[in-house]
């Protein structure tokens, strides 16, 4: 069971199941069928229906900032901001993706040229802190590139994953490109290893990142971790 829960005052504003195996398996079932078709859409409609998600976070910007904070505890001015950057990094995407992915042709007059296709269905393990932007600023750009994802939010923030599902949903796009899953860790480690996962994204400690590498790299899939850090400095009087 997934627990939304107020850190402030303890009260539990929401419960989530978690998924069986056979839940999970219809749901990357449903995430690689979503890719097959996703891929061959234009990236002006791709554009469109992020731009779209971007109009939805600027319009919900008060009530996501709400959720935020009564989730994760954060000031209520800073979770309307990063609803704000949430969808400027939807605005960046669908501004940018035809320059980002246009064939790069090969140098000094070689025949050739370097292609960016889509990969396919990427997962994405997330963290608490910022549980809107760290999801966002993977999914906007896999979706504009033609992929489909799925995510492993963080424990206590089920509540921002579910509502995010939700306004992919109401922004229009097809079915199943996005797919919110709570899972166990161990399911977790399943969905890596399964060969419909493309690649692997996550923000996390040393740790996870670590587990998660050795896991992507079994499979020779491509993976980006974001990891946790101390970089001490010394402030001087000039």
């Amino acid at each position: 069971m997934f627990t939304s829960k107020n850190p402030a005052t303890g009260e539990v504003l929401a419960t989530f199941p978690e998924l069986t195996d056979a839940e999970l398996e219809s749901k990357l079932v449903s995430a690689r069928a979503a890719y097959l078709s996703w891929r061959e859409t234009s990236l002006p409609e791709r554009a469109a229906l992020v731009r779209k998600l971007g109009e939805l976070f600027r319009s919900e910007k008060e009530a996501i900032g709400r959720l935020i904070t009564e989730e994760m505890g954060r000031p209520i001015a800073a979770s309307v901001a990063e609803a704000e950057k949430c969808a400027w990094v939807c605005d960046y995407y669908a501004d940018n993706a035809e320059r980002m992915l246009a064939p790069q042709p090969f140098p000094d007059g070689l025949s050739g040229e370097v292609r960016f296709d889509p990969l396919g269905v990427v997962l994405a393990v997330m963290p608490w802190n910022y549980p809107f932007w760290q999801v966002m600023r993977f999914l906007a750009p896999a979706l504009m590139a033609g992929n489909t994802g799925v995510l492993k939010h963080a424990s206590n923030t089920p509540r921002s994953a579910a509502y995010i599902e939700s306004m992919v949903e109401r922004a229009g796009f097809p079915a199943n490109v996005f797919l919110n899953l709570f899972i166990s860790i161990e399911q977790t480690a399943r969905v890596i290893d399964d060969p419909r996962i493309a690649a692997v994204t996550l923000t996390g400690s040393v740790r996870a990142g670590s587990s998660v590498g050795e896991r992507a790299g079994r499979n020779l899939k491509k993976v980006v971790l974001e990891l946790g850090g101390s970089d001490p400095f010394i402030v001087l009087n000039d």
